[in-house]
C-alpha cells in the first residue's frame, strides 16, 4: 500500500523524566497509492507522576483507493501510470458549469467495507466541501463526507504475536469511528532544477474511502497488525487493491542529503478551514429490504441487505476454517493468509496429494515460501505449481524418495524446465535404495569408520546417532530412508554391544 499521512497528527512520545522526543511518524508525500495512513500518536501517563513511563496512544486514519474503473464523480478512467493529464474530464479540471455525478460502484464498495467492519450504515449521508488551497486541487476544495458519513461505529479485530516464534498470539480490537467517501487530489511534480512545479490531474477525483480508527492502540506493532488486517479485508472484498509502497523514507533521505531538516509536520489538509455542504450533490439515500419502496427500480438504488448477503468470507473466518478443516496451527493460518494466493495454493496441494495436511503445511511455508521470498516472487509467479508440488509430495509419501531427495527435486523444479518430479528422480537416480542388504552393508561400513562416535553412543549419548545417519545419507547421496537407516544402525549397535563382552 502506498502510504501517505493526512490530517492532524500527534507524533511524539516521551519517557517520563527525560523529556526526549521519540521517533516521528512522518507522513508521506502526495503520490500514487491505493491506501494512505495517517497516524495520530499521543502519550498518556501510565502511572504515578515521576515513576512510570508514558504509554503511547495510537489512532489511524486510512485512505483506501476504491477499486473502480472510473472516478468518484466523473466518468474518467482510473489507470495507474497513464500519461500525465490523459485521464481528465471537464469536471476533474473544475471547468465552470460542470457538475458531479456519483459513482454507484464507489458507494457499493464503501457499504461493503462498512458491513465487513461491523459499522452501522447511514441510510442518509451528506457530502461536504473541505476548502484548502493546493496547486493540484483546481476547484480549491475537496468533496468529502465529514459531518454525516456513509458508515459509523464499527470495529476491527486483529491479532499479533507476542513472541518472536509466532507461537503466542493475542487478539485485540480497535473501534472504527467512521468511513467516508471522498475524492482524491491531483499530483504535483516538483522540478527543482528548473524551479517549477508541474501538475498531473489524472488522479484528481479518484474515489477514496477514509477509514477513521479511534486511538485504541498502544504501539507500532498493534497499529501495523491492524493495518495489515484491514488490508486483507479490503483485498478480500475487492473494494480496494490495498497495495502499499512506502515513499516517505526515501523522501526524508533525499531531504537530509540535500542539506535540509526533517520537520514534525502534517503534510496534508488544514482541518481548521472547516466545511460547507456540497450544493451540487443531494443527500445520498440508501435502503434495506424493509425500507425499499415496492415501486422502486432496483437498478436505481443501493440495497444494504443485498450487499450484506453477498459478503465473502473475511480473513478471520478463513483462518478459522483453515485451522478447523486441516488441523494446522493458528499461526500457520496467519502465514497462509498474509501471502496473496498462498492459502488457495496450500488447499490445492492438499486436494491433490496423499500426504496429511499437517505435513503439507511445512513444505508450503518452510520450502516453497522461502523460495518465493528469496527470489521476490508472488505465489502466482511461482514456477512450481500446486500440481507439481503435490506430485512431489506423493513420491515422498509413497516412500519412493527421501525427504533429502525431495528437496533436491524441488530445487530442480524451481528452474522451470518443464520436467515432472518423477522425471527428475529418474534422471538423477534419486530413488530410495530398495536393497536392504546393500543398505545394511553401508551402515556397517559407517559404524566401522566411526569408532569414537560409536563409543559415545554406547556411553548413552544417543544424539550422536544423528551424525551416523547423516553419514549414511551422504554415502547413499540422499537415497536412503532416514527412518530405516536409524533402525538398522540401532540394531547393529545393539548387536555390537551384546558381542563386546565375548571378545
Amino acid at each position: 500500500m502506498a502510504a501517505r499521512a493526512c490530517g492532524g497528527a500527534w507524533r511524539r512520545g516521551w519517557q517520563r523524566g527525560r523529556g526526549v522526543p521519540g521517533p516521528a511518524l512522518s507522513p508521506l508525500p502526495r503520490g500514487q497509492r491505493a491506501v494512505a495512513c495517517n497516524a495520530r500518536v499521543g502519550a498518556v501517563p501510565a502511572g504515578k507522576s515521576g515513576l512510570a513511563p508514558w504509554v503511547p496512544v495510537v489512532g489511524l486514519e486510512i485512505h483506501a483507493q476504491i477499486s473502480s474503473n472510473s472516478k468518484l464523480f466523473s466518468g474518467s478512467q482510473v489507470q495507474f501510470a497513464a500519461p500525465p493529464n490523459s485521464l481528465v474530464s471537464f469536471f476533474d479540471a473544475s471547468l465552470p458549469g460542470t457538475l458531479p455525478v456519483l459513482n454507484r460502484r464507489c458507494v457499493e464498495a464503501a457499504v461493503m467495507t462498512g458491513l465487513a467492519l461491523k459499522c452501522s450504515i447511514n441510510k442518509k449521508s451528506l457530502f461536504d466541501r473541505k476548502h484548502y488551497f493546493y496547486a493540484d486541487l483546481p476547484a480549491g476544495y475537496q468533496i468529502t463526507q465529514q459531518r454525516v458519513p456513509i458508515a459509523v461505529n464499527g470495529s476491527l479485530s486483529y491479532s499479533l504475536c507476542i513472541d518472536s516464534k509466532m507461537s503466542q498470539m493475542v487478539t485485540k480490537t480497535v473501534r472504527i469511528k467512521q468511513i467516508q467517501l471522498e475524492q482524491d487530489s491531483g499530483k504535483s511534480l516538483h522540478d527543482d532544477t528548473r524551479s517549477q512545479t508541474l501538475v498531473d490531474l489524472n488522479r484528481a477525483g479518484v474515489g477514496l474511502m477514509e477509514v477513521v480508527m479511534e486511538p485504541d492502540m498502544c504501539c507500532g506493532e498493534e497499529a501495523a497488525a491492524a493495518v495489515r488486517e484491514l488490508q486483507l479485508i479490503l483485498q478480500t472484498l475487492g473494494s480496494s487493491q490495498a497495495v502499499m509502497a512506502d515513499y516517505e523514507i526515501q523522501r526524508q533521505i533525499e531531504e537530509l542529503e540535500n542539506g535540509g531538516t526533517i520537520l514534525n509536520e502534517t503534510r496534508a489538509f488544514d482541518s481548521k478551514l472547516g466545511f460547507m455542504p456540497e450544493p451540487n450533490l443531494p443527500p445520498l439515500i440508501l435502503y434495506d429490504a424493509k425500507s425499499l419502496p415496492a415501486n422502486m427500480n432496483h437498478q436505481q438504488v443501493i440495497n444494504i441487505d443485498w450487499i450484506h448477503e453477498r459478503l465473502p468470507d473475511l480473513p478471520s473466518v478463513k483462518r478459522e476454517k483453515l485451522v478447523e478443516q486441516y488441523g494446522i496451527l493458528p499461526e500457520h493460518s496467519f502465514a497462509l493468509l498474509n501471502e496473496d494466493g498462498l492459502a488457495e495454493f496450500y488447499e490445492n496441494v492438499v486436494k491433490q496429494t496423499q500426504m496429511k495436511p499437517k505435513r503439507v503445511i511445512g513444505w508450503v511455508l518452510n520450502n516453497l515460501l522461502s523460495y518465493l521470498k528469496q527470489h521476490s516472487l508472488t505465489v502466482k509467479e511461482s514456477p512450481v505449481s500446486s500440481f507439481l508440488l503435490a506430485d512431489l509430495l506423493n513420491l515422498l509419501e509413497k516412500k519412493e524418495i527421501s525427504s533429502t531427495a525431495a528437496k533436491q527435486v524441488l530445487a530442480e523444479l524451481w528452474k522451470g524446465e518443464g520436467k515432472t518430479p518423477l522425471e527428475i528422480v529418474k534422471e538423477q537416480k534419486l530413488q530410495l535404495l530398495q536393497d536392504q542388504k546393500e543398505l545394511e552393508q553401508i551402515c556397517q561400513a559407517v559404524i566401522d569408520r566411526q569408532e569414537n562416535e560409536v563409543m559415545v553412543i554406547k556411553a548413552g549419548n544417543l544424539k550422536v546417532l544423528n551424525k551416523l545417519i547423516g553419514l549414511v545419507q551422504r554415502e547413499t547421496q540422499g537415497r536412503s530412508n532416514p527412518v530405516l537407516v536409524k533402525q538398522l544402525l540401532e540394531k547393529k549397535l545393539e548387536v555390537a554391544t551384546r558381542e563386546k563382552p565375548h571378545k
